[in-house]
This record gives C-alpha cells, sequence and structure tokens, in this order.
C-alpha cells in the first residue's frame, strides 16, 4: 500500500504550528545509539562535546555505538554491529562498521519543531543504509512528538513516492546492492553519494510520553521493513509498530527495552559523558600559597645583595620550592630587576598552570628589587618560548574580577631561540639514568576474526640523558597473554607494511619494542629539529628527522619529516626483513581556534604509496580531544581491500579529569575501522608539532584559566 507524499507534508505542517516552550528533558536513544525514538531518529541532539556509548540490539543483531556531539548543530556516530546471517549451527556472523551523521537544521522555539537532517550508514559497506529528514516537538513537560521521512533503510516500509522526484527525475529510483541498501558499496567505507535520498520513502514518526523523571514510554511506527533480514530469515517483522520503555536512574544513564515490529524484544543501554564535567571532584590538588604583595616603598628598591653565595642560595630556594609543584628547574638567570627560569613541567596537563604556581612562590622568596619574571618552558633539552610576567601584574591582579584576560594581556610572550647566555645550569638531582618496570595493557579492534583483542604483559624500560637535548631510550615487552593466529589480510598488490603485524606477536615474546638515541634541537628562531636514530617501533628500524617551523605566537606551523626504515624481524630481536622504504611528509597545522585543530600531511607512506591525511581534532579545556582522520593514497580501493582507504576516530582522556589530581598523563583509544597496508606512516616517539604547542601563545591562551589555579 502506498501513501501520497502530502500525507507527510501536511503531518509536518500540522507539527510546525503546534505551540509549546521546550522542555528540559533530555533526548533518548534508539538501539543505534543515536537520538531518536526506538528504532528511529528524532530531530533533537545532544548537547555541544557529549559522548554516548551504547550497546544493544535484538536476537542476532548487537550494536555498540560511539556517538559525539561535534558541534551545538552537528552529530557523528560509529557504530560496530554483530550481525549473525541465520540462526543454524555453524554459520559465522558479519562484523559490520558504519558511520552516521547528522545536522540540526532549525531550532526548537515556541512554533517550530527541532529539524534535523541525517545520513545513516553513509561510510560502510551499507547494510544500514539511509538518509531522513525529522522533526521533534515538545507538547507540555511530558509529552513529545516525532514526525520525519526516511529513505533507504528507512524507506522500506509501506513507501511512498519520493516527494524530492518532483524537483529532478534522478531521486525516483534508488541503485541497489546486495544487501537490498541501495548503491554500490563496493569493499566498503566509500561515500555512496549517488544513493543519497533516492528512491521510494517512508513516513516514520512515534510519540514519547515522560510518566516521571525516570521512566518515559515510547510508541514508534518504523520506515524499516527489514527487508534484508525478512529476506535471509532471521526476522520476520508482523507490524510497523514498536513499543517500548526507558528508565533513566540517572542523568548519565539510559536503559531501554522495546518489542520490535510485534515480533520479537529489543534492549539498549546508554551512558553519556560530558568532558566538561569530571567524574571526580574537581581540584583535589593542593591549593597554590598565597601572593605576597611587597611595601611601596620596597618595590622602588634599586638593586640587591647579588654575591654569588646569595645568589647560589636563591637559586638553590628556588630549585627546592619549585621541586614541590612538580617542575624541575633546567636553569637559573638572575639580573638586578629579573629572574629568569628554564624549566620542565612535570605534573601538570597544561604550561599555564605551573606558571602561575611558580609566580606565587617567586612572590615570595625573590628580593624586593626583582620585577620581572621570565618563564622558558623546556621539553626534551630545548626552550619552547619565553614568557614575561611582571610582579606587579601578580600581585595586583590576584583576586581582581577578570584577572585572568588581564593578566593574560599583560604576559610578554616570545620565542627563547638563542637565548642561552646568562643561565646558569641546575644539575638533575636523579641523575642522567632512569629506569623502570610496570604492567602494561594494550587493545587492538575491529579485526573480522577477533572484534577485541587484549594484550596484557610487563614493560621494562630504561632511559639515559648524555645531555639534556640528547636522549638514549629504550622499552622492551613481554606478553603474558596467548598471541593470536596470525591471520593474512592483506593483498597482492601492497607489500604487508602492516597487516602482517599479527606474526609480530606470534613469533616476538618477549620483544624490543623500541631501541633509539634522539637528538633535539633549535636551529634557529621559530625553527625546531629532531633526529631520531634506531629501532623506532616494533615493525621498524632506521632513522627518522624531522624540522618543524611554529613562531610562538601563531596559530600555523609547518613541518617536514624524512625517515629511511627497513622492516624488522618478526622475533622482535635486532634482526631485520629484506624490505626497506624511504617516506616522509609535509605537514601543516592549524589552529582553528574555538578548541578545534586540523592538520594536513602529505607525502610518502610505508608501502610506497604517496598520498595525504586530513585530520580535524576538537579539544576541550580540561583537556579531553577527539579526533577524526582520513588518508587517500594512489592505491586503489580494489587494491587496499576492506574499508577502501584508511580512516578512524581517536579519543584523548586526561588522567587527571577522572583521579582530580594534576598529572600530565592521558588514556588515547584509536577506533580504526581496520589497519591495511595502503596509507601506513611510520610510528615515531615525540614527533615535534606535539611537543612544542603547549607553551606557544595560541594553547596558552586557551588554558590561561589555569593560571591562577
Amino acid at each position: 500500500m502506498r501513501l501520497k507524499s502530502t500525507t507527510i507534508l501536511t503531518g509536518l505542517a500540522l507539527l510546525a504550528t503546534a505551540a509549546s516552550a521546550q522542555q528540559d528533558w533530555r533526548p533518548t536513544y534508539t538501539t543505534y545509539g543515536t537520538p531518536g525514538l526506538i528504532e528511529m531518529p528524532s530531530g533533537l541532539s545532544d548537547p555541544s562535546g557529549q559522548f554516548t556509548l551504547s550497546y544493544g540490539g535484538f536476537g542476532n543483531h548487537q550494536r555498540a555505538t560511539l556517538s559525539f556531539q561535534i558541534s551545538d548543530r552537528l552529530g557523528g556516530s560509529f557504530r560496530y554491529s554483530r550481525i549473525g546471517e541465520n540462526t543454524g549451527p555453524g554459520t559465522d556472523p558479519t562484523f559490520d562498521r558504519s558511520f552516521d551523521i547528522r545536522f540540526r537544521l532549525v531550532d526548537e522555539g515556541r512554533y517550530l519543531p527541532a529539524v534535523t537532517v541525517g545520513l545513516q550508514d553513509f561510510l560502510g559497506t551499507g547494510l544500514y543504509s539511509g538518509e531522513y529528514v525529522v522533526a521533534t516537538k515538545h507538547f507540555g513537560e511530558n509529552l513529545r512528538v516525532t514526525a520525519g521521512l526516511g529513505w533507504g533503510r528507512l524507506g522500506t516500509q509501506n513507501p511512498i513516492d519520493n516527494p524530492l522526484a518532483q524537483i529532478d527525475d534522478r531521486f525516483e529510483t534508488r541503485p541497489t546492492n546486495p544487501f537490498g541498501t541501495g548503491g554500490d558499496f563496493g569493499q566498503g567505507g566509500t561515500v555512496a553519494t549517488d544513493v543519497f535520498f533516492r528512491g521510494d520513502a517512508s513516513l516514520f514518526g512515534g510519540v514519547e510520553y515522560r510518566f516521571s523523571d525516570r521512566l518515559t514510554g515510547i510508541v514508534e511506527y518504523s520506515g524499516d521493513a527489514y527487508v534484508r533480514e525478512d529476506r535471509l530469515g532471521t526476522f520476520e517483522p508482523s507490524s510497523p509498530y514498536n513499543v517500548g520503555v526507558v528508565y533513566k536512574p540517572r542523568d548519565e544513564y539510559q536503559l531501554s527495552a522495546s518489542v520490535l515490529q510485534g515480533e520479537t524484544l529489543a534492549f539498549s543501554a546508554h551512558f553519556t559523558i560530558d568532558p566538561t564535567n569530571r567524574l571526580s571532584v574537581s581540584g583535589l590538588d593542593p591549593a597554590p600559597i598565597p601572593v605576597a604583595v611587597r611595601p611601596p616603598d620596597a618595590r622602588a628598591a634599586a638593586s640587591w645583595n647579588r654575591s654569588p653565595a646569595a645568589e647560589t642560595a636563591l637559586r638553590d630556594l628556588v630549585v627546592t620550592a619549585l621541586e614541590t609543584e612538580g617542575v624541575e628547574v633546567k636553569a637559573v638567570e638572575f639580573t638586578d630587576r629579573s629572574v629568569r627560569i628554564r624549566y620542565a613541567n612535570t605534573r601538570y596537563r597544561t604550561e599555564s598552570q605551573p606558571m602561575g604556581r611558580i609566580s606565587r612562590i617567586l612572590t615570595q622568596s625573590m628580593p624586593p628589587a626583582i620585577e620581572d619574571f621570565i618563564f622558558e618552558p623546556e621539553r626534551q633539552g630545548i626552550p619552547l618560548s619565553r614568557i614575561v610576567i611582571r610582579r606587579s601584574d601578580v600581585e595586583q591582579l590576584e583576586n581582581e574580577v577578570g584577572a585572568t584576560e588581564a593578566s593574560f594581556a599583560r604576559a610578554a610572550i616570545t620565542d627563547a631561540a638563542g637565548t642561552e647566555a646568562g643561565l646558569v645550569r641546575i644539575p638533575p638531582e636523579e641523575g642522567a639514568l632512569s629506569y623502570g618496570v610496570r604492567p602494561y595493557l594494550s587493545t587492538r579492534y575491529f579485526d573480522p576474526d577477533r572484534p577485541i583483542d587484549i594484550d596484557v604483559g610487563v614493560r621494562a624500560s630504561v632511559s639515559y640523558r648524555f645531555s639534556p637535548n640528547l636522549v638514549f631510550d629504550g622499552v622492551a615487552q613481554w606478553r603474558l597473554t596467548d598471541a593470536p593466529e596470525p591471520t593474512d589480510s592483506s593483498t597482492p598488490a601492497v607489500y604487508p607494511v602492516r597487516t602482517d603485524g599479527d606474526r609480530y606477536n606470534d613469533e616476538g615474546n618477549p620483544y624490543i619494542s623500541r631501541l633509539t638515541l634522539a637528538h633535539f634541537g633549535r636551529p634557529g628562531t621559530d625553527l625546531y629539529s629532531r633526529v631520531t636514530v634506531g629501532y623506532l617501533e616494533r615493525m621498524y628500524a632506521g632513522v627518522s628527522t624531522e624540522l618543524l617551523w611554529k613562531p610562538v605566537d601563531s596559530r600555523l606551523a609547518l613541518g617536514a619529516e624524512v625517515n629511511y626504515v627497513q622492516q624488522r624481524a618478526f622475533d622482535g630481536g635486532l634482526g631485520f626483513r629484506d624490505y626497506d622504504v624511504w617516506t616522509g611528509h609535509a605537514s601543516a597545522y592549524y589552529d582553528l581556534g574555538n578548541g578545534y585543530h586540523t592538520q594536513l600531511d602529505v607525502g610518502r607512506y610505508l608501502a610506497g604509496d604517496w598520498g595525504a591525511t586530513i585530520s580535524l581534532d576538537r579539544e576541550f579545556e580540561n583537556g579531553w580531544r577527539v579526533g577524526a582522520f582520513a588518508t587517500r593514497t594512489d592505491i586503489s580501493f580494489e587494491d587496499f581491500g576492506e574499508g577502501s582507504f584508511d580512516k578512524g576516530l581517536r579519543i584523548t582522556i586526561p588522567t587527571d579529569w577522572t583521579i582530580g589530581t594534576p598529572t600530565r598523563q592521558a588514556f588515547t583509544l584509536d577506533l580504526r575501522s581496520l589497519q591495511r597496508d595502503g596509507g601506513a606512516r611510520l610510528s615515531v616517539q615525540d614527533r615535534l608539532y606535539g611537543v612544542v604547542r603547549d607553551a606557544h601563545a595560541p594553547e596558552l591562551e586557551s588554558t590561561w584559566g589555569r593560571y591562577w589555579r
């Protein structure tokens, strides 16, 4: 039975004229892990920056989804699904990866609903491929109504003629693939633009009623007839209606149960994370000492006793006092009116917070005649910037409204290259040698044969600094868990630069994961250099060179990296295989502002392929970082294999966000759809942009709120 296309337009028009103030009622989530009803999407969006972790499904369909609200209007999801082909014994399930994206076109107002347009599984195999336009409106405090129009998978239930065909005849038909969802997705991983909003469409919608703050009931009319599942005999729907309940014990948790299309039970669980809110109590780190304000007559002092003994005593006092704040003093210089400290921040996630704490300490310990505090943060033995803060400003602004903005505006930030003269180096207390042994846990995801693979073992490390900027580093590991059987997922046209990684796990234990000698330098103003030689990573050894141009006050940085590497032996020792390659990239980095950062790398990859990688990351003030990347090279989709090209997501969670005490440690999770050979890049420790940018003006400005903490 086909409905007139005007039916949905009439319904949307009636919905748009309803008058009601939007209520503070958070979205519920579908079994796909997206804002919606039971299986159908809604017009609502999560708060900007929110993560939603979901797991749900029915029968032999299970879906794990990570959703992220990229901005106020734009949201995205990555989904990993297990789909049983049938219920018979001895049959293997399908593991499917898919990406969604949605954009809220219209905000809900007094008369207008929230309207969202979305693409479901637009970058995958097409098993769940569909598009939609949907509107949602609140009526009173406890009623919410949703109506929408779906295409693709969402347009198979009692379909209607596509209303967009009135604009262009090409919207009348939708190409089909073996999954019955439209489009030729080939190896998967490509954007099938030829199917978007094409073919028949279906009406969907539903009603949500909130019985209490914790319990919501939902009735939904689905646009998905489960054509493929019905054909395979894994699901035979008998009704287009879904009925369910949502239980929310806390704002961060939702549990859902429903009956799908009169046929089967479905369950889902959802956990939301707001990166701007800590899991632990904020501010468990000790409070900073108060600022000592000089008497007016003392400020005018022109000099102080600068005898060698006095300077030595004062220098020792600075080293001891700053050590309590997790600051390792590398060098100090005194003049009649200033103190200059070159130091390494070993405790705080940002470079702003230790500057504020050092400033407070200096007001307590420096002679009254000293007016300028000069900070030179150092990493890997190289100075990153020079920040001059007037003592008078610290004294004046500590308790003033608007002190954060005012203190940053008064700070002078310049390059620190070529400023060695006058500094007195402080010998490291712990010596040049450091070592340790600790357990480790590593994870790999999305292998078709092993969706989740976990390694547990012991890691031993040793480091020796021949000079502040010349360091030897070695890491060896012993895996305690059993290694999986190696699988061959390589393609004949591309050398297996990454897909034979399982052989390293199978044949090497214990193994040397890194054994390098690295030199860091400042060749000139705005320039930084790195040369790393040795066993650079688990699979490759050789030499890696890098040069970075990064003005201290610029949002733009340019870099170049050239590497020559040879593949290591599978046993993880000191031997080699026959494969060697020149690889390298020219890179551009840009801080877009408001926490958004982008990077473009163009060059040659490990398999000898030429191409480019583009990435976009969003960073939060508390250290959370979420990003996506994609690489396209001259390797064809067919030769690349499943996934068509390299792409993925990455999430960094700072440890201080979870425990509430300051630390520079963080947990990083890389979610690649698949690790293939095309677009594979060398893994090198301490690439320069990550080493440098935290102490430069744009990053300092964005984190300066921590200066007074």
